[in-house]
């Protein structure tokens, strides 16, 4: 019996991929929006959509490619610092939904990312590492 992804020529090993990656990308992303909500009493849609995201590459990232913790971290503050900035690009600036604004932060870039934020981040990559390497244990 052919499994439906196999007739349109998806290997199982790349299936299984797909599902661990949507797996952390709902997950991180309900998780940050429950974040979000106890450290400043709201959300938006964007943040679960944001933290997804960047939850899946990194996973998808920490899966395929084996490197030292602090590798990750640096890699991590950036992908998440990257996606946070064309997020709010697109939410704040031309949608003009005024989601969040660090204009009156230091080293902030256009509002929408800043310094103090994006090392903050970084440490969500801690937890990052964790389900990656726990969906790496998993068939």
């Amino acid at each position: 019996m052919t499994v439906a992804y196999m007739k349109h020529g998806i290997s199982s090993h790349t299936f299984v991929m797909l599902i661990k990656l949507l797996f952390a990308f709902l997950l991180c992303g309900a998780a940050y929006i429950l974040l979000e909500l106890i450290w400043r009493g709201r959300s938006h849609i964007s943040m679960f959509l944001a933290a997804g995201f960047a939850s899946a590459i990194l996973c998808g990232l920490f899966m395929r490619y084996r490197m030292p913790l602090i590798a990750q971290y640096a890699l991590g503050g950036i992908i998440i610092t990257a996606i946070e900035f064309i997020t709010g690009y697109i939410v704040n600036i031309r949608l003009k939904l005024n989601v969040w604004d660090y204009s009156k932060k230091r080293y902030n870039l256009y509002g929408q990312i800043c310094l103090s934020y994006s090392l903050g981040w970084a440490t969500l990559v801690l937890p990052i590492t964790a389900l990656s390497n726990a969906l790496i244990k998993f068939p």
